[in-house]
């Protein structure tokens, strides 16, 4: 087993392109979707009589929780490293994550036979990173508080000439994604809403595409924590606002701002995005874990919530609900359902 090395660099936040940003269309998340057979799990799409009760509406839960690694993000992956060349493939993947998306590209490079070399915050979810490991990667830590994540993965990559494949901001990535939100729409027809997870856009993004396809008439809404709310402030703006790494439970959602592709996405097909409290998070994994029986992450527990707080009146709609993903330390699973 690899060993954790832990890096310091201090290099400034990389400067933003002028240049238009190349956007993906649903074309892409339909070639991804080819790209994905056999590997990805279609997952399942659970209801409840509860929530629907509770809402006055039909709920559709879309359980990427039940994906391979635990979330959405072997979509995203597996898709953008399945088009490496050669040389790519020889020299190997390098990401950075917290954990879901740390794990996707370790178990895709693992399965395409490259190396790859995961830059994680020293305070990840223990069962992020030891599954990170487990995959075969390299995994290097730093201060999420402190240190610039990015900075440290372009100098990695150029140091030892790997191919960099962000969490969200690759058009190949957000492609990938939105094949979740494919299955679901293509399953469930006729939506009248759908609530997305929302940490850097990738999978809201995709889903979008996907939307736009499928079901537009669907009014797509964006999920994020309230201490997290970058990209509703970046809507609201109509311009990217970078925060400081926000204090909240999900860790998946602590993004400083979303990308420049994910931005000009969702500004252009975005109902809305909705911000919700903690203390919301925990309500809905209590919900799933009650009635539902399965596990799902705080940053996973977004999309419910925001359903059940953003002020969207549901009554007699067909709601779409994308759980994003299940990873979550058992003890600290515990804590939450327990207070």
């Amino acid at each position: 087993m690899i060993e954790t090395a832990s890096i310091h660099f201090a290099e400034p936040h990389a400067m933003t392109t002028n240049s238009p940003p190349s956007l993906p269309t649903y074309d892409d998340v339909a070639a991804a979707a080819g790209r994905l057979e056999g590997v990805a799990h279609r997952t399942p799409i659970l209801r409840s009589r509860t929530a629907d009760e509770l809402l006055g509406a039909q709920l559709f839960f879309k359980c990427e929780n039940l994906q391979r690694t635990g979330a959405f993000k072997i979509r995203g992956a597996y898709n953008a490293l399945s088009q490496f060349t050669p040389e790519q493939r020889k020299r190997g993947a390098l990401a950075f994550s917290s954990g879901n998306h740390a794990q996707a590209v370790a178990l895709a490079a693992q399965m395409l036979d490259m190396p790859a070399l995961i830059v994680m915050p020293e305070d990840a979810p223990a069962s992020k990173m030891a599954a990170t490991r487990s995959y075969g990667a390299q995994v290097v830590t730093y201060d999420r508080f402190t240190e610039d994540r990015e900075a440290i993965s372009r100098r990695l990559a150029d140091e030892r000439g790997m191919t960099l494949i962000p969490p969200f901001n690759h058009r190949d990535v957000i492609a990938g994604q939105g094949t979740a939100a494919k299955e679901l729409f293509e399953e469930v027809p006729d939506l009248d809403y759908l609530f997305v997870c929302l940490g850097g856009g990738g999978l809201l993004s995709g889903s979008l595409l996907a939307a736009g396809q499928l079901a537009p008439r669907c009014k797509v809404y964006g999920v994020e924590p309230q201490a997290g709310d970058d990209a509703r402030q970046s809507l609201r703006a109509g311009r990217i606002v970078q925060i400081p790494t926000p204090h909240t439970i999900a860790d998946g959602a602590q993004t400083q701002s979303i990308g420049d592709i994910t931005f000009a996405i969702i500004r252009e097909h975005v109902e809305d995005i909705l911000a919700v409290a903690d203390e919301h998070l925990v309500q809905a994994m209590r919900f799933y874990a009650e009635r539902k029986k399965i596990v799902v992450e705080p940053t996973g527990a977004l999309s419910l919530a925001g359903a059940l707080h953003g002020g969207v009146a549901l009554s007699g709609a067909r709601v779409g609900i994308l759980i994003s993903g299940g990873n979550v330390d058992l003890a600290r699973y515990a804590r939450f359902l327990h207070d």
